[in-house]
């Protein structure tokens, strides 16, 4: 078995998935090795170009952000993000797992290192982003069948809005970092910001409590 990493970024055997290096092909979320015939299909989602196809079995997102940070807008070639947060489990590869590619973009490298970028190796469509535990789908890629089904996609949130390229004036949280991590700024709604003051009012009380404590 070759060691070496192919220029698709499929860093283990095309086509195999016996040995170390194909580890990945076993584990949710591409599960090569796994037909998943009791799998419920709720959304049907594919590339541009039709290799890479996969279904959703969760109705709803666990979450769904703007994301406006830079990296974000040149992966992408947008002026933000729409992501979508599933669990691993959530999805189910259908067509092209040999036809995927990865980017981690803190080292810049093709291969499949958690949190990894994962696109189409042939026409490039970004497919998802993959974290360690959930992995951020975009909704552009999805077959919705109806508006209703679109709405389940409806955004929580804007992050990193300072860097925006265009305003959004649509009333969601507007977060200057990643969100509930960050500063609430702009047209965030007035219960939200209340909201985020609260809970920092509370933990300011609680570090004063263990800090008296120690």
């Amino acid at each position: 078995m070759s060691s070496a990493y192919n220029a698709n970024g499929d860093n283990g055997d095309p086509g195999s998935t016996e040995g170390e290096l194909n580890e990945w092909k076993h584990r949710a979320p591409y599960r090569v090795h796994d037909k998943a015939e009791h799998f419920n299909v709720r959304y049907e989602g594919s590339c541009h170009c039709g290799k890479v196809k996969y279904q959703l079995s969760r109705e709803k997102p666990l979450d769904a952000k703007y994301c406006h940070c830079t990296t974000c807008q040149k992966i992408h070639g947008a002026p933000f993000q729409w992501a979508a947060i599933f669990h691993k489990e959530d999805i189910n590869f259908t067509h092209g797992h040999h036809d995927l590619g990865w980017y981690e973009s803190s080292e810049k490298t093709c291969v499949h290192k958690l949190p990894c970028k994962v696109s189409c190796a042939y026409c490039r469509t970004p497919i998802m982003d993959e974290g360690r535990n959930m992995i951020l789908l975009f909704p552009t890629l999805i077959d919705f069948k109806d508006p209703a089904d679109r709405k389940n996609f409806e955004i929580s949130c804007h992050m990193f809005y300072p860097r925006r390229v265009l305003d959004i004036p649509d009333g969601k949280p507007k977060w200057t970092g990643i969100n509930d991590q960050s500063d609430l700024i702009e047209d965030s709604p007035q219960e939200a910001i209340n909201e985020l003051k609260r809970k920092r009012h509370e933990e300011e009380e609680e570090q004063k409590k263990k800090d008296q404590k120690s």
